[in-house]
């Protein structure tokens, strides 16, 4: 029985996009799991891109809502926007609204990734904003709490994430996820999966 983890994401500039396929790699770490990417449809029209300097969007499929319920467990990454998740990604939660009514995606575990440009610019608070959309569709958080071990203390060099989630910092948008960033990207996937599997395992 393979369990079916969904990793959804917005990015702007790559940065939430590479932490997106270090999940996966992470994710297709644990037996029996199944991992796929979607990235959620761009709202900003081509012109407005262009005058931000947005580069071409991946090949990554456009996810629907329906395709949530298809998932075991689901991992939800966008960049910060004033220390909540941008309006690309909100607006595809808000259309979310036939399952919410159904609660098709209630008990599915389900965590958060995130990019923000500095250290003060919303690691934490785009999380705990985040958690609400989990409430309302009676999704269960999760967190990786301190589980990626010496790599959630690390002080000799700058490291996005937190207990929420992996997290990269963008600076001015040409600083890349480092390879402790990824590293604990990878971990949250992997730690995601697993209990996605154990859940559907014991259902």
């Amino acid at each position: 029985m393979v369990a079916k983890v969904y990793i959804v994401y917005y990015s702007m500039y790559g940065h939430v996009e590479k932490l997106a396929q270090e999940i996966k790699k992470g994710a297709e770490s644990v037996e029996g799991v199944e991992a796929k990417v979607f990235q959620v449809a761009e709202t900003l029209p081509e012109e407005v891109l262009g005058k931000m300097h947005a580069p071409p969007k991946t090949d990554a499929p456009i996810i629907t809502p329906n395709e949530l319920t298809e998932a075991d467990g689901l991992l939800f990454g966008f960049p910060t926007r004033f220390g909540m998740m941008p309006a690309q990604f909100k607006a595809f939660l808000d259309s979310t609204g036939g399952l919410w009514r159904t609660q098709a995606l209630a008990g599915k575990p389900a965590g958060f990734f995130y990019s923000t440009s500095a250290q003060g610019s919303g690691q934490e608070t785009t999380a705990l904003t985040a958690i609400t959309q989990l409430v309302h569709h009676g999704m269960l958080f999760v967190p990786i709490g301190y589980s990626f071990g010496a790599g959630m203390f690390e002080m000799e060099q700058v490291k996005g994430g937190s207990p929420y989630g992996a997290g990269t910092y963008a600076g001015d948008g040409s600083r890349q996820p480092s390879e402790l960033e990824l590293a604990q990207a990878f971990h949250q996937g992997k730690y995601l999966a697993g209990i996605a599997k154990k859940l559907k395992g014991s259902a």
